[in-house]
């Protein structure tokens, strides 16, 4: 009876840790499909995403908290974005420009008046939010990396580490340094103050309780649906067309007729929105400080683990991180959890496949 009874609780312990560690490694998954994006075009590995992922959940958080988005000026950001996205997917030619634009106000407006005031105020901010993450990495790649083309790969990887620590520097100049409270997945309690909502309990799972959080069950889902939309508008659309030749063969691409510095800079762009995405995920999970920053390190070992061109190897890396972070915390101690597992199972895998799960093995004739 007591060898059972031990069993069960191992058992036990190892299911809400997959719980757990499923549901953080969306957020994973997602911070490692920014970087992922950053590399196929570019061949540049990011080193300063996670301080982008940092200066996006502040800048969500300000709009949530202190300064509300105009709703006219979001109107018009969204209108104008979606109408620009919606040209780039393969409609019939009878829709003109007029027609996004009608269709966009149409839906705007009814999102508008079925919302209430919080969560219009939670849509105003996620629209500003995206707004400032893209002019983000526009300057970032406008004002570093271009002006490094044609220089040594060492150089302008270099240079993502400096970019990161002027975000670093930004963000205590602007916001300090003290640790945020996002309540983005909280309910009021009857005092008007936020609470976060009490999590689900799966009773009787082998003699004990499966705790699942709402907050990380919440943000799980909204990365699950950013990267099936990211999916789409990535194989779908004419833009996503040109992301990908680009990122096969950039000579190729301008040759025919593709303004390659535009797409490179539209994917800094994208990778900026997925960053912010996640530091508002990993903000309203956790909180917001200064130490969101290392969730770009903790990331690397999905990306490596994926494959660093594959955009569906991100998503399975972020997944097997998050669960055996997780079950290293339970099983043993946070310590060995967060700084040793991740890169031990990086360690086996690439032992087996040096270019990741799903990444392309290249050879090289002489």
């Amino acid at each position: 009876m007591a060898e059972c009874s031990v069993l069960g609780k191992a058992c036990h312990i190892v299911i809400q840790g997959l719980i757990t560690g499923t549901l953080v490694g969306g957020i994973y998954a997602l911070v490692a499909l920014g970087i992922v994006i950053i590399n196929k075009a570019s061949g540049v590995f990011n080193f300063a995403h996670g301080y982008m992922v940092l200066v996006g959940g502040l800048i969500f958080w300000d709009l949530f908290q202190n300064h509300p988005l105009d709703p006219m000026l979001a109107f018009v950001f969204s209108g104008v974005v979606l109408t620009m996205l919606s040209r780039g997917v393969q409609w019939p030619r009878s829709w003109s420009a007029q027609r996004y634009f009608l269709a966009v106000t149409v839906l705007w407006l009814v999102v508008g008046w079925t919302l209430t005031q919080e969560q219009s105020t939670t849509l105003r901010a996620f629209v500003g939010t995206v707004l400032g993450a893209a002019m983000m990495g526009l300057l970032i790649e406008r004002f570093t990396i271009r002006p490094l083309i044609g220089q040594p790969l060492f150089t302008q990887i270099m240079m993502t580490l400096a970019v990161g620590e002027v975000l670093l520097g930004f963000t205590q100049l602007i916001w300090g340094s003290t640790d945020r409270s996002l309540p983005v997945f909280a309910t009021t309690n009857p005092l008007g103050l936020p609470q976060p909502y009490p999590p689900y309990r799966i009773e009787n799972v082998f003699g004990g309780t499966v705790i699942v959080k709402v907050e990380l069950l919440a943000a799980f889902g909204v990365a699950l649906g950013a990267y099936v939309l990211f999916v789409l508008f990535f194989n779908h659309t004419r833009l996503g067309l040109a992301m990908r030749a680009t990122a096969e063969d950039q000579d190729l691409a301008q040759a025919v007729g593709i303004r390659v510095r535009r797409i490179l800079a539209m994917a800094w762009a994208i990778a900026g929105m997925l960053a912010a995405l996640a530091g508002v995920l990993q903000g309203g999970s956790s909180g917001i400080s200064l130490n969101m920053a290392g969730l770009g390190l903790r990331a690397f070992p999905a990306v490596l683990l994926g494959g660093l061109e594959s955009v569906h190897g991100a998503i399975i890396g972020g997944l097997i991180v998050g669960i055996s972070e997780k079950l290293g915390t339970t099983l043993f101690s946070s310590d060995v959890g967060e700084q040793l597992m991740p890169f031990l199972v990086l360690m086996i895998v690439l032992f087996f496949r040096p270019e990741g799960l799903f990444g392309q093995k290249r050879i090289e004739r002489i």
